[in-house]
C-alpha cells in the first residue's frame, strides 16, 4: 500500500485509500494535524507533534520548528545530545506519522506519495527523498502541493472544461499553480511561489511590534529564550483569534508582570504590509505563464494552514475580485490530494479514468558564453533548454558550437533556476565531451534535456561531425549523504529513544499543563501546579483506568482555564 502524506512546515497528515475515497489517520492523541515540531526532554527522550510543540514555549532550547524552510541546506541544529539537519528532523516526524498509519492499518508500509512546495527546487526535493528515506519509506513521488490541493477538490469529476487557481500559503511557503480540467484530464499550465513567505513571517510581524511596543527595554535589550517562548507563542494565539473577530488581546506574563496588547484586523493589516504585497508577485507571474486571464479562471482555491488568517483572505479577495472556494478543509486539502495520488500510482479502480500532468517549476538549461565582439566575452550566461512551467514529461533539444580556435573539449554545466547568471541558479551537475580540433563556432554540438515527472533529469550531448555521445542522467533520488553514511544516520535516528505509544496522551498533556502553569500567576499557577502533582501521583500508579479518569479530569480543568483566557474563576 501507497500512503499519502502532506510534510508541512507547521503541521503534517498522513492518509490511506479506503472505500474509493481518500481517508485521513488519526495520530496517538487522535487528532489528524500532528506538529512539525521535535523535542527532547530531560532524559533524552525524543518528542515529535503535540507534545513537542508545548516544549516551544517551555524548553526553546531543546526545541525545534518550522525546519523545513531549511530544507537541501548545510544547516545544522543540536538538540539533546545531537545535531540534526532539516532532512533528518523532517524523518522523526515522517516517521512518527508512519507509524500511526501502521497502528491503523495493522501492517506495516514502506512506500509514499509526499507533497512538496511548487517551487521546491531540485536539492530540496532531493533532501525530501532523503528524509522519506531515513524514516524508511521508499518515496514513489514527489507531488506539487498546489496540485495536490486541486485533487482533494475533485475537480476532476466534472466534466466541463474548467480553469481554476490554487493558491497555497502554508507555515513557511506560498505556492500558486494554475490548472485546467477536462475531460478527465488535470492539467497544470504554470507555478510560481515563494519559499520563504507563510504563516510564520505573519507571526513575525505581530512578535517584533509587541517586543517594539510594548515589552518594557529592561527585558527587550536581553530577552530570555523562554520569554521569546511565550511571546510567540501569544502572537500565535493572537492571529487565530483574528481569524475568526476583528479585534483581540496577547497576553504574555513575565516575572509576575502581565503585558497585554489589543490588536485589530486594521492594524494588523497594516503591520503586515509588505508581507501582503508579496502574494502579488507569484499569482501575477502563474497567470502570465499560464496565457490565462483572470476573467477566464472559474474558481480560485485556497489552502494551506495559513490561508485562514483573515486579511490574507481578505487580500486574495481584492485581488481577485471574488471570494475563494472553501468546499474542502484549508488544513487537510493536500494531504487529501496526496492520498489520491497515492491512489493514481495503485492504479485503483475508481481512479482510472484520471489524468493528472504536472509542469516544470524552474527552467532547466546549461552554462554557456555570449561573444559580445571579437575581443569580449561574456562568461557564465544561462542558456534555457526547458523553459519553466513546460508541461512535463518533456524533452528538448539546442545546439551550441565551440568558442575557441582549436577547442578538444566541451564542459556543459546543468543548471536550474531563472536568473540570466548561472551563478544565482542551482547547479545540477556536468558533462564533459571531447571535440575535434576545429575553428571557433565550426563543431556544432546537440544537447537535448528529457525530464519526467518524477524529477529525473536525462542530458544527452551529441558531437554532430564525430557522433560522439555523451550521457547524464540527474536523478531526484541523489543526496548529499554516501550510502554508507545514510545507512549510519538510519541507524541513529531509530535508536532515539521515543515515549511509548500508549503514553502519548500522558507527555503530551503534561506538556501542556507545564506550559500553562509557566505563563500564569498567583492562585491560577498554585491550582495548575497542584493538578499536575496529582496527575502525576496518578501516572506513579501504573493503573491504566485511574490514569484514564485522572487524563479526562485534568483535560477539562485545563481546557476551562484556556477557555476564560486565563482569567480566574
Amino acid at each position: 500500500m501507497i500512503i499519502g502524506i502532506d510534510l508541512g512546515t507547521t503541521n503534517s497528515l498522513v492518509g490511506v485509500w479506503q472505500e474509493d475515497r481518500p481517508l485521513l489517520v488519526p495520530n496517538a492523541l487522535g487528532d489528524l494535524l500532528t506538529p512539525s515540531v521535535i523535542s527532547v526532554d530531560d532524559t533524552g527522550t525524543l518528542l515529535v507533534g503535540r507534545a513537542a510543540r508545548e516544549r516551544l514555549v517551555t524548553h526553546p532550547e531543546s526545541t525545534v520548528a518550522a525546519f523545513k524552510r531549511y530544507m537541501g541546506s548545510a544547516r545544522k541544529t543540536q538538540i539533546g545530545e545531537h545535531q540534526f539537519s532539516p532532512e533528518e528532523l523532517s524523518a522523526l516526524v515522517l516517521r512518527s506519522l508512519k507509524a500511526d498509519v501502521e497502528h491503523f492499518l495493522g501492517e506495516s508500509v514502506s512506500e509514499a506519495v509526499i507533497t512538496v512546495p511548487a517551487y521546491f527546487n531540485d536539492t530540496q526535493r532531493k533532501a525530501t527523498r532523503v528524509a522519506g528515506e531515513l524514516a524508511g519509506l521508499r518515496v514513489e513521488r514527489l507531488l506539487n502541493e498546489p496540485t495536490a490541493a486541486a485533487l482533494a477538490y475533485g475537480l476532476h469529476e466534472n466534466n466541463l472544461e474548467s480553469r481554476f487557481a490554487v493558491l497555497d500559503l502554508g507555515g513557511g511557503t506560498f505556492d500558486v499553480s494554475v490548472l485546467e480540467s477536462f475531460e478527465g484530464v488535470m492539467e497544470v499550465r504554470s507555478s510560481a511561489g515563494d519559499n520563504f513567505l507563510g504563516g510564520e513571517d505573519f507571526v513575525a510581524v505581530l512578535v517584533k511590534t509587541f517586543m517594539q511596543e510594548v515589552l518594557p527595554e529592561r527585558w527587550r535589550a536581553a530577552p530570555s529564550p523562554v520569554l521569546q517562548g511565550r511571546v510567540v507563542d501569544a502572537a500565535l494565539q493572537l492571529m487565530h483569534s483574528l481569524s475568526t473577530q476583528d479585534s483581540a488581546d496577547m497576553r504574555v506574563i513575565w516575572e509576575e508582570e502581565t503585558l497585554t496588547w489589543t490588536l485589530d484586523n486594521a492594524r494588523f493589516m497594516d503591520l503586515a504590509a509588505s508581507l501582503l504585497e508579496r502574494l502579488r508577485s507569484p499569482i501575477e507571474r502563474a497567470l502570465r505563464d499560464s496565457r490565462f486571464k483572470l476573467r477566464e479562471l472559474d474558481d480560485l482555491l485556497l489552502v494551506g494552514g495559513a490561508s485562514r488568517i483573515a486579511i490574507v483572505r481578505q487580500a486574495i479577495t481584492r485581488l481577485f475580485g471574488r471570494f475563494p472556494s472553501a468546499r474542502v478543509n484549508p488544513d487537510e486539502a493536500i494531504a487529501l490530494g496526496a492520498v489520491t495520488q497515492a491512489a493514481l500510482k495503485e492504479r485503483h479502480a475508481a481512479l482510472d479514468d484520471v489524468v493528472l500532468t504536472d509542469v516544470s517549476p524552474y527552467s532547466l538549461g546549461v552554462d554557456t558564453v555570449e561573444r559580445v565582439n571579437e575581443q569580449i566575452y561574456n562568461e557564465g550566461i544561462f542558456c534555457p533548454i526547458i523553459e519553466r512551467n513546460t508541461l512535463i514529461p518533456v524533452s528538448r533539444e539546442q545546439s551550441f558550437q565551440t568558442v575557441s580556435d582549436n577547442q578538444t573539449v566541451v564542459k556543459f554545466q546543468i543548471y536550474q533556476g531563472e536568473s540570466r547568471y548561472v551563478a544565482n541558479n542551482i547547479l545540477l551537475g556536468a558533462v564533459e565531451i571531447e571535440v575535434p580540433r576545429r575553428k571557433a563556432g565550426e563543431v556544432v554540438l546537440d544537447v537535448r534535456f528529457t525530464y519526467d515527472i518524477d524529477g529525473l533529469l536525462d542530458v544527452d550531448v551529441l558531437v554532430s561531425e564525430t557522433g560522439k555521445r555523451k550521457n547524464l542522467l540527474i536523478q531526484g533520488k541523489e543526496h548529499h549523504y554516501s550510502e554508507q553514511e545514510l545507512a549510519e544516520r538510519r541507524a541513529l535516528l531509530a535508536s532515539l529513544k521515543v515515549h511509548p505509544r500508549d503514553q502519548a496522551e500522558n507527555v503530551a498533556l503534561l506538556a501542556r499543563a507545564e506550559r500553562l502553569y509557566e505563563i500564569s500567576l498567583g492562585r491560577q499557577r498554585e491550582f495548575i501546579g497542584q493538578c499536575l502533582g496529582v496527575f502525576k501521583a496518578e501516572l506513579e500508579s501504573q493503573d491504566t483506568h485511574r490514569i484514564a479518569h485522572a487524563r479526562k479530569e485534568f483535560e477539562a480543568r485545563l481546557a476551562h482555564i484556556e477557555a476564560t483566557d486565563g482569567v480566574w474563576e
